[in-house]
């Protein structure tokens, strides 16, 4: 593992933030190891008998992992180099462009250290799907739960990691009504692919929350949503032919440039064909 500490950026600050955060510290999974979370991993370390440097290195890591070890091992919902073979297969679609978009697309894993699937809540999208089910969310916004139900995008909510599942659970509880609950379903993204609940239908699910409880089982279910996904759009004849820019478009909607999805697709596609 990654050794990191005060100022450090990434991936492994977020999966830090988790793994605090699965034992009871109040931080977001920012992926930038600040005050809070240098605090809490000096206590940590104070705690677990273990030198307090604010360093998170080979030993703070082994037992921070020791200590949030769930009861089912989470390499248990992984995907595997078969469940991509057995996707390109179905789709018709190239195992090095497959591997490509998998590993630009995805988040990186489908799953929370918790084993719950990695979602982000967008309480824009709540507003809307609850006037899509004939509530008026005007009458429900106020100071109290403005941080789930707002009528414009704003990342200024976010609070990232499981968190995000307390914003989900408070704005499904704000009208003792089921369509209340699957409205806020529909408004997270779920899994690796980061699918919107609100697709499901579409998707050929019955229900959101039959979509949900599929993306609880495994990656290889989120990997299913993904290809229904870009079938349901079109994405998949662009993934076909390989023209990146078109998928990309497709996928991830006109600002895909700024992030150079393409281009990362392109490469990745090169390195992964050069080592069939």
């Amino acid at each position: 593992m990654q050794t990191i500490k005060f100022r450090s950026r990434g991936p492994y600050v977020s999966y830090l933030q988790e793994l605090l955060g699965k034992l009871g510290y109040q931080i977001s999974a920012t992926g930038y190891f600040g005050n809070l979370t240098d605090a809490a991993v000096r206590d940590f370390q104070k705690k677990n008998n273990l030198v307090e440097d604010g360093e998170v290195g080979i030993k703070s890591w082994t037992v921070l992992i020791d200590k949030t070890r769930p009861a089912q091992t989470l390499s248990d919902k992984f995907l595997g180099e078969q469940d991509l073979r057995d996707f390109a297969q179905k789709h018709n679609l190239e195992l090095a462009a497959v591997k490509a978009v998998n590993e630009v697309e995805s988040s990186g894993k489908g799953f929370f250290v918790d084993g719950r699937p990695k979602i982000l809540f967008e309480g824009h999208i709540f507003w809307r799907q609850l006037q899509e089910r004939g509530l008026n969310p005007s009458t429900l916004s106020n100071a109290s739960n403005e941080d789930v139900l707002y009528s414009r995008w704003t990342k200024s909510h976010y609070l990232g990691g499981t968190r995000e599942y307390d914003r989900l659970e408070k704005a499904s509880k704000l009208l003792p009504d089921p369509k209340v609950k699957e409205a806020a379903l529909a408004s997270a993204s779920w899994g690796s692919y980061q699918i919107m609940g609100f697709h499901a239908k579409k998707l050929g699910y019955d229900s959101t929350q039959t979509f949900v409880d599929q993306m609880y089982i495994h990656e290889r279910y989120q990997l299913e949503a993904f290809g229904r996904y870009i079938a349901a759009y079109g994405c998949i004849n662009h993934l076909r032919s390989k023209n990146w820019a078109a998928f990309a478009k497709c996928y991830n909607g006109p600002s895909y440039a700024q992030n150079k999805y393409d281009i990362k697709m392109a490469q990745a596609y090169q390195k992964h064909l050069n080592h069939q």
